[in-house]
């Protein structure tokens, strides 16, 4: 959830709504470690939409290399943030049953921290290893 609203909130701040995978990451990277307010400022946006999946939900859509915020989706933003009421435009998004199954937005995310995962883990080993031969 904390992944969707920050992405609908990088999308909004660039001009058009639009902007690359490379930018996404890199402002991802900067809110992922400015602390506990981002985290928890999210986790209260996200929480007006429980069932909020910005893909499938077509809030968010994939452009040319990167990611552009449609006008569905600046409207459940401005829901989330308190800014409009729950419009029916907004309601009807949020409810579309003929959306497409949801497609993760980095699907190689999950194997590149499954290898940190494992690297680590044989490090930690490595280094048990190292201290115990050197007792």
């Amino acid at each position: 959830m904390n992944f969707q609203v920050t992405l609908l909130k990088i999308l909004v701040s660039y001009p058009n709504g639009f902007a690359t995978i490379v930018d996404v990451k890199r402002d991802m990277a900067i809110l992922a470690t400015s602390g506990r307010e981002w985290t928890e400022r999210t986790k209260r946006l996200g929480a007006r939409v429980p069932d909020l999946d910005i893909f499938s939900q077509r809030l968010v859509i994939r452009d040319n290399g990167g990611w552009r915020i449609t006008d569905e989706g600046r409207s459940v933003l401005s829901f989330m943030e308190g800014r409009e009421p729950a419009a029916k435009p907004v309601l009807e998004v949020l409810a579309r049953e003929d959306a497409p199954a949801p497609m993760p937005p980095f699907p190689r995310l999950a194997d590149r921290a499954l290898r940190r995962r494992q690297r680590r883990e044989r490090r930690r080993e490595a280094q048990q290893r190292a201290r115990a031969n050197a007792s």
